[in-house]
């Protein structure tokens, strides 16, 4: 039986009938369920796209997701896959150990003052300027049940909530806008959430940035709160157990802990690209057109040696 005919049969599996075109294989698509076969994949390119709703990806993933535990081994057999024999250690057992570990709820600051509500007195100027000259808009502020305190312990600042799945504030950041030494300053409790997981579509791509104010230019985006990522936190169970495709755009200077990163993600097969940051310092310097385009021109890492070469190149 040919390598080929292999791989249509375990598809077919998956996904049932199929047509042809060419060296494409037609299949109905399993995120739109368009009426007609409009997933066209292609074995030699080892990519797939849907032609309606413009799904798109290498054909593993496809696999990886929608088929069963089974299948996916006989995929992985098929292609040369290397199976990571601690995968379900670090997708269910690290997290049933985490679920015994309650999370915070937090309560916002006394003095927070939100600038979602329509009517704001003249303290919020200060705050919505410093907003408007980081290029934050009024739909941003909405979106990110942003506010501000102007006295008390997170006076002069800006303060991003952080909800968890549940709609509770599991966290916050409190930016400067004013000319405090000290830019940051935030509750002294675990870090270890998932910012604004309320918010997340773990259907479709996630991008993980340094920051907030990074995060507020970039749709469906995880602020990691730094530049690193533990195998064992919270958000990395998480996106090994909803399988996104991710981006990873920290800033420049932080170029080796993000190929690090990206080599933690290709151990467990996930889909990583990387997005050039450079001339700018960071994702929130940049218009949200800019970084879109930015990121369709990102890198997808395959492997380890790509990520060897990159770096290689890079010096």
């Amino acid at each position: 039986m040919s390598s080929t005919k292999s791989k249509i049969d375990v598809i077919k599996e998956i996904f049932g009938e199929y047509g042809r075109a060419g060296q494409e294989y037609l299949f109905f698509c399993p995120f739109c369920s368009h009426h007609k076969k409009k997933l066209s994949l292609n074995l030699s390119k080892d990519k797939y796209k849907c032609w309606v709703c413009d799904k798109a990806g290498p054909i593993s993933r496809l696999v990886k997701r929608f088929g069963n535990f089974l299948q996916q081994q006989k995929w992985k057999e098929l292609t040369g896959q290397v199976e990571v024999t601690d995968f379900e250690k670090v997708l269910y057992g690290q997290e049933e150990q985490k679920q015994e570990i309650k999370e915070e709820v937090l309560e916002l600051p006394a003095e927070f003052i939100s600038l979602c509500n329509r009517n704001t007195s003249l303290t919020s100027l200060a705050p919505r300027g410093y907003l408007e000259s980081r290029g934050i808009d009024k739909s941003d502020i909405l979106r990110w049940k942003l506010g501000y305190c102007s006295d008390g312990e997170y006076a002069g600042r800006v303060v991003a909530p952080s909800f968890n799945v549940d709609g509770k504030v599991n966290f916050f950041v409190g930016r400067a806008y004013d000319k405090q030494w000290r830019k940051y300053m935030n509750p002294s409790v675990n870090k270890d959430i998932i910012f604004n997981e309320l918010y997340v579509d773990w259907d479709s791509d996630v991008t993980l940035v340094e920051g907030v104010f990074d995060a507020i230019k970039v749709e469906n985006s995880i602020p990691l709160l730094g530049s690193t990522l533990r195998e064992d936190s919270k958000l990395f169970t998480q996106i090994l157990k909803h399988d996104p495709a991710v981006y990873v755009a920290l800033d420049p200077d932080a170029e080796k802990k993000a190929f690090n990163l990206i080599e933690s993600l290709l151990k467990y097969d996930i889909e990583v690209y990387k997005v050039p940051i450079k001339p700018y310092k960071d994702v929130g310097e940049m218009s949200k057109n800019e970084f879109k385009r930015r990121k369709a021109e990102s890198q997808l890492f395959k492997n380890t040696d790509s990520i060897l070469i990159e770096r290689i190149m890079g010096i």
